[in-house]
């Protein structure tokens, strides 16, 4: 089995890409959507997390823009957090391996892969990369999001330069999907996987 991690920065169509392996018949792991289910109502991280974030969490619901504020604005608060989510995570992709341990590949989809350290967990790496002014306008055209929150976020990431280079496989989406999914195929075929 070949594990493969997809990483790049904020706007760069992770989530587009690793559908596109998906409907090649890649299982995917989604960090981001693990996190986000641990800390929805009921999640297993909410009381924990408004135990270290008083405030954060109200009737049983973390709010996430409260949480934000504090995280991006403080280093060591991040961390806090990242402390208590991680090996959560991690748990949780245990089982998603176990759960597929008859694939020939599996996908995991991390974006703070390089920033954590964790590319050695996996045999090959895809970056997800498009032109800066396409992230750009991607990004800002989300809900809530503001140039200070980009400029926040793209601080702590690790530049898409530096990913590229640390890349074994680099899928640019700086172009139109049919060309983006080619490149997903030709991944799969260099990997014998297709």
């Amino acid at each position: 089995m070949i594990r493969i991690a997809l990483t790049g920065s904020i706007g760069m169509g992770k989530s587009t890409v690793a559908a596109m392996f998906e409907r090649c018949g890649v299982p995917v792991f989604d960090a981001d959507a693990v996190v986000r289910c641990l800390q929805s109502p009921g999640g297993a991280l909410v009381g924990k997390i408004g135990e270290l974030f008083p405030g954060c969490v109200r009737e049983g619901t973390l709010d996430r823009d409260c949480l934000a504020q504090i995280v991006l604005s403080d280093r060591a608060r991040l961390s806090e957090l990242e402390a208590l989510v991680h090996p959560a995570v991690r748990e949780a992709r245990d089982e998603f391996v176990a759960e597929h341990q008859n694939a020939n590949a599996l996908l995991f989809e991390i974006p703070l892969l390089f920033e954590t350290g964790g590319e050695t967990d996996f045999d090959k790496v895809v970056v997800v990369s498009a032109p800066a002014e396409i992230q750009r306008a991607r990004v800002l055209a989300r809900h809530g999001m503001t140039e200070a929150k980009l400029v926040s976020i793209l601080q702590r990431q690790m530049p898409d330069e530096e990913k590229r280079k640390r890349a074994d496989f680099v899928v640019d989406t700086g172009t139109d999907l049919s060309t983006t999914e080619t490149q997903v195929r030709e991944i799969l075929a260099c990997l014998g996987v297709a």
